[in-house]
């Protein structure tokens, strides 16, 4: 009986030895995992990266030229054109009203390969001149004859046509419309590139 109680006196110090070891282990390894995240943390850091060039590829310039003809000011005008021939016994007039719609724009097809280019902060972007882009703008379906007497060849009345156009020219395409016309275009290109731009500035050339 007395060796019986020896023995479970050693085998309960066996184990209270065993669970302080175990406990012991536990211990450290906790620790080590706290010491091991705390260090990897402490030695880490976030890096956020932007691209700052403007993300015009190729294939984006491209589409962009490809849009071709861009219209920012659009005038409609009427002229009175007359011509008078003097005869002998009388005169023969005829009157004719010409109506046009005169179109002020670009043409992005003829933009240069490096037309957009970025230095620094800011994008540049190099557009052709505004510019007449239609030289037929005058609606000859609308043509009315107002007064006609006596009778006229084709040629007078290609005459009174060039005379119409020139008119309507002087009267359009003035210093002011071409200026409107160039704001226009500086508003709608910027306001195309912007998202592609951002942050930086955009400056039409």
């Amino acid at each position: 009986m007395r060796n019986l109680l020896r023995f479970l006196d050693r085998l309960s110090s066996t184990i209270t030895r065993v669970y302080a070891i175990l406990l012991t282990v536990i211990l450290v390894a906790v620790v080590a995992a706290v010491i091991w995240v705390w260090y990897g943390v402490k030695h880490t850091s976030l890096s956020l990266a932007s691209d700052d060039e403007i993300d015009c590829t190729p294939t984006m310039v491209d589409k962009m030229k490809s849009i071709g003809q861009w219209e920012f000011l659009s005038i409609s005008d009427e002229e009175l054109v007359d011509t008078v021939r003097t005869g002998f016994f009388s005169d023969d007039e005829l009157v004719r009203i010409y109506y046009g719609k005169l179109s002020l724009g670009i043409d992005l097809s003829q933009c240069s390969e490096d037309w957009i280019e970025t230095k620094g902060d800011t994008v540049y972007v190099t557009v052709p001149e505004v510019k007449l882009l239609d030289q037929n703008f005058i609606d000859e379906a609308k043509t009315k004859s107002f007064f006609e007497s006596g009778k006229w060849s084709n040629a007078d009345r290609q005459a009174m046509y060039n005379r119409a156009r020139e008119m309507m020219l002087k009267r359009c395409m003035t210093q002011d419309n071409i200026n409107t016309a160039k704001a226009n275009a500086q508003e709608q290109i910027a306001k195309m590139l912007s998202p592609l731009a951002k942050p930086k500035l955009i400056k039409i050339k």
